[in-house]
């Protein structure tokens, strides 16, 4: 059973869109939605690097879907905001390299119904995969990683509907949020870090004064105080950014992209790749699970781990830990709750979450920036199975 401090403080960060390495989870994942928009059966493995004006785009695609690999990398790049040449990263005058494969067969035989040494569709790879939700905040995250993320967020929000009043503002971004906890719950915060690329003629006072107009809007008002430290743009300037300023790749934020550091993480990243890849559908349905259990009130915090072997449909494992705050006799009630109501086969993921078909509200290029998990219009952060799951561990206790 995992500890819960008496007090302690917890930090987690976030990226905005524009950081060299959501650059590139955008750029896989606009060519994923490209794909499945015109062959939901595409197999997709997209990676992505970008430096000064410069993308490479490698990996392994099998499609018939006719997709033009350069517009849809220099679409992403133009939606984000880098059109100034200026800056040494931008959709006007970047070269686009492909370099692209199709999929191995020794892995497509794992995961083709009807395929390989077993009739239905098995997981794309092994490994474990993790899902997370705790009842701290409004949407079920962790509260260090929401507001990280709702302070980035909001700063591209500005920059991008008012560009002339926040005309300092170029895309790459990173906030820190780190708050005090008790007896597991989140009471102040204690330390917000903000750096922002910015144009040469920025006055750093303006940024302090943007960066807390925006915290006081993002974060709810009992957890704030005039005692929260501030650190804004810490080095003092931060104007080259972006691919320039860095190389990025595609999958190098994992922590970002799931809770902040907190509960466990498989390892594997999730932009680019296709349903049929466990790493990205199964840590999806890891958390539609744990958050239905935290709706449900089962546990005020609860996570879940799958494991599978490639080519094989059934998990090898399912583990459950509420932290100590489970409302059943024992955790290992809830795996028996979660067999009962949930199918963790990939094909059945992948259907009921309908993984092939975004674009009801959602794609996947929406999900590279500011976290897969934590947002409404997700299929997977849906709570419709909180009456079924209440059922369930109704019958488990008689």
């Amino acid at each position: 059973m995992s500890k819960i401090h008496a007090e302690h403080v917890f930090t987690s960060e976030s990226v905005s869109e524009g950081h060299p390495d959501k650059v590139c989870d955008q750029i896989s994942d606009a060519i994923l939605d490209a794909c499945l928009a015109q062959d939901p059966e595409s197999r997709v493995a997209c990676e992505t690097l970008t430096t000064t004006n410069l993308v490479v785009v490698s990996g392994e695609i099998t499609t018939k879907a006719k997709v033009n690999w350069q517009d849809v990398a220099l679409n992403a790049i133009r939606k984000i905001g880098y059109n100034d040449p200026t800056v040494g990263f931008c959709a006007d005058e970047a070269k686009v390299m492909i370099c692209v494969h199709r999929q191995s067969p020794d892995i497509s035989q794992g995961v083709t119904e009807g395929q390989g040494r077993f009739a239905e569709q098995g997981a794309g790879d092994q490994g474990m995969m993790f899902g997370y939700a705790s009842n701290e905040t409004p949407d079920m995250m962790p509260a260090t990683i929401y507001y990280a993320h709702k302070i980035v967020e909001e700063l591209a929000r500005l920059r991008k509907s008012d560009p002339v009043t926040y005309r300092y503002l170029r895309p790459d971004s990173k906030s820190q949020v780190s708050i005090r906890y008790r007896h597991g719950k989140p009471v102040a915060v204690e330390t917000v870090v903000v750096s922002h690329q910015h144009t040469p003629d920025m006055p750093i006072e303006w940024l302090e004064a943007l960066v807390k107009d925006v915290v006081k809007k993002v974060v709810p008002a009992e957890m704030l105080s005039e005692n929260i430290v501030y650190y804004v743009n810490p080095t003092g300037r931060f104007e080259v950014g972006g691919p320039h300023g860095d190389t990025g790749l595609t999958g190098r934020k994992i922590i970002v992209d799931t809770y902040g550091g907190v509960g466990s993480h498989g390892g594997g990243a999730f932009s680019g790749k296709d349903p049929s890849k466990v790493d990205r559908s199964a840590a999806y349905m890891c958390r539609y699970i744990a958050k239905n259990i935290v709706a449900a009130g089962l546990a005020d915090k609860c996570e879940v781990q799958v494991a599978y072997a490639i080519g094989v449909a059934d998990p090898l494992s399912i583990n459950v830990d509420t932290y100590g705050t489970g409302k059943l006799a024992d955790d290992r009630d809830l795996e028996q709750v979660i067999r009962k109501v949930f199918c963790l086969k990939p094909a059945e993921i992948v259907k009921h979450l309908g993984l092939k078909h975004p674009g009801a509200g959602w794609c996947y290029q929406d999900t590279a920036a500011y976290g897969h998990f934590g947002r409404s219009q997700f299929p997977w952060e849906k709570t419709d199975k909180v009456a079924e799951l209440k059922a369930a561990a109704a019958d488990l206790q008689k």
